[in-house]
């Protein structure tokens, strides 16, 4: 296994990672965010107003994207796999 090889399989990991996680993350950022203004505006300042609505929103977007959350990390795995005898040489 080469150094190029090395690069080229983190560069996957990395690229996956930020593919699958991105519409969790965004939706908790979005959600993070009107949160943020709503108490700014109201001047409510309450933990628990901030907490659930992301838990919620978060695993409502785990469900409507772990298909294919599911579809990407095993193509990657399969790719990988399928890699393996490339790797050895």
């Amino acid at each position: 296994m080469t150094v190029d090889m090395v690069k080229e399989i983190s560069g996957e990991v990395f690229k996956t990672v930020l593919l699958v996680s991105a519409p969790v993350l965004f939706v908790s950022l979005v959600v993070g965010l009107v949160i943020s203004l709503f108490q700014a505006v109201t001047q409510i300042q309450e933990f628990t107003l901030t907490f659930v609505p992301k838990v919620v929103a978060v695993f409502v977007t785990l469900f409507l994207f772990l298909p294919w959350m599911a579809r990407m990390l095993m193509a990657y795995t399969s790719d990988l796999f399928n890699k393996i005898p490339l790797y050895i040489r």
